[in-house]
């Protein structure tokens, strides 16, 4: 005799959607976990996100970019200090409104913080930063002594 199946349902389906399930929460988890970062002197930091970033360098500066759309320029806040430069902020969650239901909601929200040790020979005193359409570029000007040019040797 044949097992009874339930008409229309899919164990499997139901299975991926129950690992989905785990798998967000688990990754909800680790986002809120006390990160520690590489530099001995960075703090333990507990944050709801962390904005990626771009760190890039030319013969004039070292460049950092982040990614921090539908965040207000008023709740974003850079700062160095004993040689660490810390970008934090918040971005806050759209309220529900009446008759408006959210089916999904996978974007973080809430306070971001993300420490980076200067690297040697920046001019602290010529840091800029710039916020436009939820891009915050931070500029770390090179100091003359780092800038100088690099001389090639022979190799005979």
């Amino acid at each position: 005799m044949a097992g009874l199946i339930r008409w229309g349902w899919d164990p499997f389906k139901d299975m991926e959607k129950e690992m989905q399930d785990l798998t967000d929460r688990f990754s909800r988890l680790l986002s809120r976990w006390p990160s520690r970062t590489t530099g001995a002197r960075e703090a333990l930091t507990v944050a709801d996100w962390a904005p990626s970033v771009d760190i890039s360098e030319s013969d004039n500066e070292f460049l950092i970019k982040a990614e921090i759309p539908e965040v207000d320029k008023k709740d974003v806040k850079v700062t160095v200090q004993d040689g660490l430069l810390t970008l934090q902020g918040e971005r806050k969650q759209e309220k529900e409104e009446k008759g408006k239901r959210f089916h999904r909601i996978e974007r973080s929200y809430g306070t971001f913080l993300r420490t980076f040790e200067m690297p040697d020979g920046v001019d602290q005193d010529k840091l800029k930063a710039e916020f436009k359409d939820g891009l915050l570029v931070v500029h770390l000007p090179k100091t003359e002594k780092a800038r100088s040019k690099a001389v090639e040797v022979k190799v005979e």
